[in-house]
């Protein structure tokens, strides 16, 4: 067999299949982005033609009438929030348990990252919070978000914690160290490339998700950018070029942040790996 043209043909083939995956992902943000320009009746056709002429005042309108300065201002609140609390609880439990992986820290362990595998139970979730008054509540959601992006941020954190050396740890303590100056000055300036890692994934999965402030907030004083696109069903008669705006300024965000953060992301796994 001719094995340089079995190589050449693989490589088309695996450059088509590329080339559909990119379009699987861009044609549905090119849809989005051409219809946020148009008129209110053209936009209903959700066609891929470009618009009679180019609308930016949907942008202006959805900027004042959606509220979109109020739902910036409780996404980024949850966003930063709850990374903080997932960064921190998790690089501390992470070093723990990864000193010591016997007894009840690797019980708690196998614990925490069970949540990864099993779902959410929305209706015990709802009970827990009316029980506690968190219900519609900024405290609430940030907790919740927290609790749900635990478990796999404290399974990528202790993979890479774990690969640490321990004679660090001995060293320091022999220099005097005590336990929280030895997490502090020690082991937090290595785990940079991690926690760059953890915050970017964390920031993006807040910053996105949908279903949590659409059970657990009934304010719309208090909803994400996320939810603020139902500000224009009903009042706007389901004005899909404001519609298509609004996604378009909620996923700006996000998307700089992936854009300037996936080379912590790449970096901070691929640190793990190698040094696994």
């Amino acid at each position: 067999m001719n094995l340089p043209f079995l190589k050449k043909f693989r490589h088309i083939l695996l450059n088509i299949f590329s080339f559909i995956l990119v379009l699987i992902v861009v044609i549905p943000f090119y849809v989005v982005l051409i219809n946020s320009f148009k008129t209110s009746t053209e936009s209903n056709r959700m066609s891929i033609n470009f618009p009679s002429s180019f609308h930016f005042e949907n942008y202006a309108t959805v900027i004042e009438k959606g509220k979109l300065f109020t739902s910036f201002n409780n996404s980024l609140l949850y966003s930063v929030v709850s990374v903080c609390i997932i960064v921190i609880c998790v690089l501390a439990a992470a070093f723990v348990i990864s000193r010591n992986t016997k007894g009840i820290n690797k019980v708690f362990y196998y614990f925490i990252i069970t949540g990864l595998a099993m779902p959410i139970n929305n209706v015990s979730l709802f009970k827990v919070m009316q029980f506690l008054n968190l219900m519609n509540t900024r405290i609430g959601i940030i907790l919740i978000y927290s609790a749900v992006n635990i478990p796999l941020s404290l399974f990528i954190a202790y993979g890479f914690i774990a690969t640490i050396p321990k004679e660090l740890d001995e060293a320091a303590i022999l220099d005097g160290c005590s336990p929280l100056q030895l997490f502090t000055k020690i082991i937090i300036p290595l785990l940079k490339p991690i926690a760059s890692t953890l915050a970017v994934l964390n920031m993006m999965a807040v910053w996105n998700d949908f279903t949590m402030p659409l059970y657990y907030l009934n304010n719309s004083k208090k909803w994400p950018m996320t939810l603020a696109v139902y500000n224009f069903f009903g009042a706007f008669e389901n004005s899909w070029n404001l519609v298509c705006a609004d996604i378009v300024l909620t996923i700006v965000p996000v998307l700089l942040v992936f854009i300037f953060g996936q080379k912590y992301i790449v970096g901070g796994v691929s640190a793990g790996a190698v040094k696994g």
